[in-house]
């Protein structure tokens, strides 16, 4: 066969090698990344393939693969083993006899039963079986067969980088199911893409909106962009710091546990809670990004990109334990915690280095709790194992992190935004250290991105919740 040989050379059959009878065969398992990656690359979005529950109800127990996928093994058989390079396909005939499910192990095979020596055509009876025997496929395929014998360095196809943002939206959702919608200060939402972001997450039962702004504005809003307010209740004040005013004082009161930016300056909106002296919890308020990053294996929380300009190492404390409680809220019992700097050695004349090591030595005395931390590391060993590896760096963080501590706040908002924007991330925000979470969303981020925020509130507000029943019940004992 014209298979790619221990040292990587492929070698083809030419017709005149080519006898009546002979075959070649293939063997492949079909996995959802198949479908997946056939279904993006043909555009053939059929739900039979793509939803299961569309699959089940349809009477297929689980989505199937195209059929056109089992046809695209018989060219793959042809085109790389037999004949294998130069083959021309000319025509092709199939018969889909029955589904093939993730998990199915298919054997191709291929059989001459005819040769034209006038064009050099062969003609091939094609079969497909799965894992019980049984014929999925049957057809005839016919090709004009290579008359020069190739021998050529095997070919390397391009990789192709699965990356579905609904299901990893989808995915984080399902982390709020169970959990009652939450009161939420929506502040300020006197802008289409805020207003929407907030009845989207109502929608998708995370919130109960408390819209906070001047009425005639909102609903003027909401008329001109379609938007349904529902029976949202809308508190009347005149401007954004109003808004953020009365949205301060609705958290400090426990009328709301979310408060949630529309359109007005972060800063606004910051001040404003700081002059609650009952959202004060004694802890530096800090933001925290989470990303879905498509080349990376699991979520990412990157710390502080948005609120602290400069932090100390007191800050950085306050920082990294916000970071790390909410990365045990969503379910990672010991986060690994890389403390990123330009290098991965202490280094007197980098301040960030010397950060980080003591942050790592006060995690040792248990001055900063629930994580292992790391540090200083730069970020290409931070995230990659093979990085790691090459600069000797042996260490249960790196290449495997959680969560990224930046230096400050310029480091941490261009690598956030260079995720977004040059890897494909889709990413979400939370502001921690207050007596409510803060969804700081950006006015750039679409629906997808507001409603993530709004999860992240709703299960650290659920949170909150458990810790001051716990406190209370102690109180009580």
């Amino acid at each position: 066969m014209a298979t790619p040989s221990d040292n990587g050379f492929i070698e083809n059959h030419t017709y005149d090698e080519i006898r009546i009878g002979q075959s070649a065969r293939l063997v492949r398992v079909l996995t959802l990344a198949d479908i997946q990656a056939f279904a993006a690359v043909s555009g053939d979005m059929n739900p039979s393939h793509l939803d299961d529950a569309f699959a089940q109800a349809a009477g297929q127990h689980t989505v199937v693969a195209h059929g056109m996928w089992s046809g695209s093994l018989v060219s793959a058989l042809l085109g790389n083993q037999f004949p294998g390079a130069g083959t021309v396909y000319l025509d092709q005939a199939l018969h889909f006899l029955l589904p093939v499910h993730v998990g199915d192990t298919l054997t191709v095979t291929a059989t001459v039963s005819r040769k034209q020596d006038a064009q050099s055509r062969v003609e091939f009876d094609c079969l497909v079986i799965n894992q019980r025997g049984e014929p999925v496929l049957r057809g005839t395929a016919t090709v004009q067969a290579p008359t020069h014998k190739v021998r050529l360095p095997a070919p390397h196809a391009p990789r192709i980088q699965l990356f579905d943002p609904q299901a990893r939206f989808d995915d984080l959702l399902a982390r709020g199911a169970g959990l009652e919608a939450v009161r939420c200060a929506v502040v300020h939402p006197c802008d289409k893409e805020s207003l929407a972001g907030a009845i989207d997450a109502a929608r998708h039962g995370l919130i109960i909106p408390v819209l906070v702004g001047p009425q005639g504005r909102i609903r003027q809003v909401a008329q001109e962009a379609g938007i349904d307010l529902a029976d949202a209740l809308i508190v009347d004040v005149p401007h954004s710091h109003a808004a953020a005013e009365r949205a301060a004082e609705l958290a400090a009161a426990g009328d709301v546990e979310i408060l949630m930016k529309g359109s007005l300056h972060t800063d606004e909106m910051i001040h404003a809670v700081l002059r609650q002296p009952r959202l004060r919890t004694g802890r530096r308020m800090s933001h925290v990004f989470r990303f879905d990053v498509p080349m990376y294996h699991k979520p990412l929380l990157i710390t502080d990109a948005a609120l602290n300009i400069h932090p100390t190492l007191p800050e950085k404390v306050d920082i990294l334990q916000n970071a790390i409680d909410l990365a045990r809220i969503l379910g990672v019992e010991q986060p690994k915690v890389a403390i990123l700097s330009a290098v991965e050695t202490v280094n007197p004349a980098i301040p960030s280095t010397l950060d980080a090591a003591a942050l790592c030595k006060m995690a040792d005395r248990g001055q900063i709790a629930g994580a292992v931390l790391d540090g200083p590391l730069a970020f290409d060993n931070a995230i990659s194992r093979h990085a790691a590896a090459i600069k000797h760096i042996v260490s249960p963080v790196a290449g495997d992190a959680d969560i990224l501590a930046v230096p400050d706040l310029e480091s941490g908002n261009m690598l956030a935004k260079q995720l977004e924007y040059l890897a494909g991330a889709s990413g979400s925000g939370l502001v921690l250290g207050a007596g409510v979470p803060i969804a700081l969303t950006s006015r750039a981020d679409g629906p997808m991105n507001r409603a993530a925020s709004a999860l992240l509130a709703k299960l650290t507000a659920h949170s909150l919740r458990r810790d001051r029943a716990r406190r209370a019940a102690a109180g009580a004992a």
